[in-house]
C-alpha cells in the first residue's frame, strides 16, 4: 500500500475515532460533602468511570457546586450525586439543577444523596427521600418489588446483602419502589413492613433513580450491585 493510501486510512481511522468519542453521551458525578465523607466515594466514581468505558458514554467527575449552572449542565445526559452530604448549593445552583430537571434530562442519587440539601424540600422530592438513620453495617435480605425493572434484573428475590441500611424519615409519595428492606432479617430497622430502599420516578419533566445500597467499597465490585447502578444510569439518561 503506498505512504499516501496509508496517511489517508490513518486519518480516517482517527477521525472516525473521535467522532464516536465525541458523539457519546456524557454524565456528571457530583460528590461533593459538607457533612459525613464515605470513603467510598473514590471507589464507587472509578466503577461508574469502568461502566462507562464498557457501556458506551463518557464520565466526567466533580466537587464544585459552581459547575452548576446552566450553561454547563446542559452537556450531560444525566447528573450522578455518589453520597453528597449537607448544604452544597446556593440559589443560582438550586435553580441550575431545576432548570436541568424541567428540560427533561436525569438524576441518579446514590446513597448519601438522601443526606443531603435538608432545607430543600424540592431536592428531597426528586430524591424521592430524606435520610433520617442507620444502624451498623450488617448483612440484610432485600426483597425485589419490581421484577421487571431492569435495575433490578439478575437480582434474587430475596438478595442477601451486606451494606449501611438507611432509615428514612422522608417518602415523596410518587415514588416507584424497586427494592426494599426486610426489616426481620437484621436489626435497627425505623421504617417497619414497608421500608423502601431503591425506586425510580418521573419528576417535573425529568426523571430520577436512587439506591440507598453502596456504602461499603465492596458493594462497588459486586456484579448485581453495579448492574442496579447501571440500568439506573441509563434509565436517567433516557435509554429504553
Amino acid at each position: 500500500m503506498k505512504k499516501t493510501a496509508v496517511a489517508v486510512l490513518t486519518l480516517l481511522i482517527i477521525s472516525t475515532a473521535f467522532t464516536l468519542h465525541k458523539s457519546q453521551p456524557k454524565v456528571l458525578i457530583f460528590s461533593k460533602t459538607n457533612g459525613y465523607h464515605h470513603a467510598s466515594i473514590a471507589t464507587g466514581i472509578e466503577a461508574i468511570k469502568k461502566l462507562g468505558a464498557e457501556n458506551g458514554f463518557a464520565v466526567d467527575t466533580t466537587t464544585d457546586s459552581l459547575m452548576f449552572r446552566k450553561k454547563t449542565l446542559k452537556k450531560y445526559a444525566a447528573l450522578i450525586f455518589v453520597s453528597p452530604t449537607g448544604k452544597v448549593f446556593g440559589p443560582e445552583e438550586e435553580k441550575a439543577l431545576q432548570d436541568y430537571i424541567h428540560a427533561g434530562h436525569g438524576f441518579v442519587g446514590v446513597h448519601a444523596a438522601a443526606d443531603c440539601e435538608y432545607n430543600w424540600q424540592w431536592y428531597g422530592d426528586l430524591v424521592g427521600g430524606y435520610f433520617k438513620s442507620h444502624p451498623k453495617q450488617q448483612e440484610a435480605k432485600v426483597i425485589v418489588v419490581d421484577k421487571d425493572n431492569a435495575a433490578t434484573q439478575g437480582i434474587p428475590d430475596p438478595w442477601t446483602h451486606f451494606d449501611e441500611l438507611y432509615n428514612y424519615k422522608y417518602y415523596n409519595p410518587g415514588i416507584k419502589v424497586l427494592l426494599k428492606l426486610d426489616e426481620t432479617s437484621y436489626t435497627g430497622g425505623a421504617n417497619g413492613d414497608n421500608h423502601p430502599i431503591a425506586w425510580y420516578h418521573e419528576f417535573e419533566g425529568g426523571r430520577s433513580f436512587y439506591t440507598g445500597l453502596g456504602h461499603t467499597d465492596a458493594a462497588w465490585s459486586d456484579p448485581l450491585f453495579l448492574h442496579h447502578v447501571l440500568a439506573g444510569i441509563q434509565y436517567a439518561m433516557g435509554k429504553k
